[in-house]
């Protein structure tokens, strides 16, 4: 059995790892730290099951806070990009978990905050929705987030204000997933004469 000669930093979240006075790998320093090794440490099976167990969390945590660098996502969507990196199912559960715990993964954020951003791009209710549908997020926070935004008929207005009330326009509502509602309070009686 191989016992831990010396742990050097490299960087930030780096070690160099030394076994029996021979180099042995460089692994992220939260890996090393909640597997417990230290100088001394001998390098069983049970010490090595459990390094391992911290190197496969340590890369799929890895893989998320990556997806996250640029964007708010779902849970679904990490779930997916850990599936690509072949991340096993327990191991990605639990990294989600944590990520969960921590606030950084929230449906209910990421709802809010998507549906704000397709609003503030034209898109009525019925196509906020589908897109959150897509990513997963429960009925629940789709309601909140929909409930959250402006209204769509002051939205539809905001739309035909800029574009004219006309025919052209009331297509382009109804594509971006207004309500006929809103198409309809959007146009006002210009609208309903051209039909």
């Amino acid at each position: 059995m191989a016992s831990v000669t010396a742990l050097r930093g490299l960087s930030r979240d780096r070690v160099a790892v030394e076994l029996d006075g021979a180099p042995w790998r460089v692994v992220p320093a939260a890996a090393v730290v909640r597997a417990g090794l230290s100088v001394a440490t001998t390098l069983d099976r049970p010490a090595a099951r459990i390094l391992r167990h911290e190197l496969r969390r340590a890369a799929a945590e890895d893989v998320a806070l990556r997806s996250l660098r640029s964007s708010d996502r779902s849970r679904h969507a990490l779930e997916q990009r850990l599936d690509r990196a072949s991340v096993a199912p327990a191991t990605r559960d639990e990294t989600l978990g944590m990520l969960e715990r921590t606030g950084l993964v929230d449906d209910a954020r990421f709802a809010i905050r998507r549906a704000e951003s397709l609003a503030a791009r034209g898109y009525g209710d019925a196509a906020i929705e589908a897109d959150l549908e897509r990513e997963r997020v429960s009925a629940e926070h789709r309601a909140a987030a929909l409930e959250a935004l402006e209204s769509e008929i002051d939205r539809a207005r905001r739309i035909a204000e800029r574009r004219g009330r006309d025919v052209r326009t009331a297509r382009l509502l109804a594509s971006k997933g207004f309500g006929e509602d809103a198409v309809a309070a959007a146009l006002g009686p210009t609208f309903a004469s051209d039909l």
